[in-house]
Order: C-alpha cells, then sequence, then structure tokens
C-alpha cells in the first residue's frame, strides 16, 4: 500500500483543534469522500484531537492518503500525557470523564473503518484510525 502527502498539526491550543479538523476536511475531500463520512471523518478527528487537549496538553496530529488496493484516510493522534488508566472501561459506550464532547473513544471508533488505541498509564497514548473510501462497481 502506498501513502499519499503526510501532514502533521501539533496540538497545543484549542485553535488548533479546528486547524485539524480543517486539514483533515481537505484531506477526507481530496481522497474523494462523499458529505457523509467527511463529516464522520472531521467529527472523530474532533473529538481525539480535543481529547489530547484536554487530557494531555499538548499532542501530535498526523494524517495521510492511503492507496494502492485500498483508498483510504489514516489519522495518527499522539500524546505524551498522563494515557488511559482503563481502556477497556473507556472503550465503553456511554463512558465519559465528564469533560469531552460526550462521544469518546468509542463514538470515534464508530465514526471509523478502523481504530488501534495504544496507551501507557504515565507515558501517553497513541491513537491511529482509518477510513476507507467504498469503491463503486456501477
Amino acid at each position: 500500500m502506498s501513502t499519499m502527502e503526510v501532514a502533521q498539526l501539533p496540538i497545543l491550543t484549542e485553535r488548533d483543534i479546528a486547524l485539524s479538523r480543517q486539514g483533515i476536511r481537505e484531506a477526507a475531500v481530496e481522497c474523494g469522500f462523499g458529505l457523509t463520512d467527511v463529516t464522520r471523518i472531521v467529527t472523530a478527528a474532533s473529538e481525539l484531537s480535543r481529547n489530547i487537549f484536554l487530557y494531555a496538553g499538548t499532542g501530535l496530529v498526523t494524517w495521510r492518503l492511503l492507496s494502492g488496493s485500498r483508498v483510504g484516510i489514516e489519522i495518527t493522534f499522539t500524546d505524551e500525557g498522563p494515557g488511559i488508566d482503563d481502556l477497556d472501561k473507556a472503550m465503553q459506550p456511554g463512558y465519559t470523564s465528564g469533560r469531552g464532547m460526550g462521544m469518546g473513544l468509542p463514538g470515534a471508533k464508530r465514526l471509523m473503518d478502523e481504530m488501534e488505541v495504544h496507551s501507557t498509564p504515565g507515558v501517553g497514548t497513541t491513537i491511529v484510525v482509518r477510513k476507507w473510501l467504498q469503491q463503486s462497481y456501477a
């Protein structure tokens, strides 16, 4: 699988959340996603970027378009924050720490096709999400 240009944005301020949404929206449109999937991708990215800001303070969002046998977008969220103490609990629908938009990790997972979460308490968290472009065979 080949990849197209990689873009990244540090999350240092609340304004950076909006900037990451804008860049990811542009990349998703460039990839060929329709409005519904672009909205899903941007909503998931917004929630996960906001989690960096709220829980870790700072971090990095990286996105790239994937091409090859499948076409899609991959977005990686990395921070060196406190990590997630109970990942199983955090992945349960309805779980909220009371600080986010209320969608949480399970909501972001539902909006995307794939999600990987790696978190170590006291070290940080890396979340990778992917959305695949559905091929039309008309």
